[in-house]
């Protein structure tokens, strides 16, 4: 089982965009594009998994960003560290 997308609107706003195809609510295009690639990705026409495809990308190279932003962020705190504990021997 795919991770699902988390998302909410609540319940005093309408949703700007709602699945044709199970009615669930999404605030934004690239979430419903997500969702419809993921959970009903036998009923999805041509144009539709190219917007999927599009969305997964996007988010793709979104996670890569900020892999690599945490792993500078994790070798900055490490190096840190070690010229804290190398100046106080």
């Amino acid at each position: 089982m795919s991770p699902r997308v988390k998302t909410s609107v609540p319940d005093t706003e309408s949703p700007a965009h709602r699945c044709p195809y199970c009615s669930r609510p999404f605030p934004a295009s690239e979430r419903l594009a997500l969702h419809k690639g993921l959970q009903h990705h036998e009923d999805i026409e041509d144009a539709e998994e190219d917007a999927f495809e599009s969305a997964y990308l996007a988010e793709e190279d979104d996670l890569q960003t900020y892999r690599l932003k945490a792993l500078a962020a994790l070798i900055l705190v490490y190096f840190g560290f070690l010229i804290v504990y190398a100046l106080e021997i």
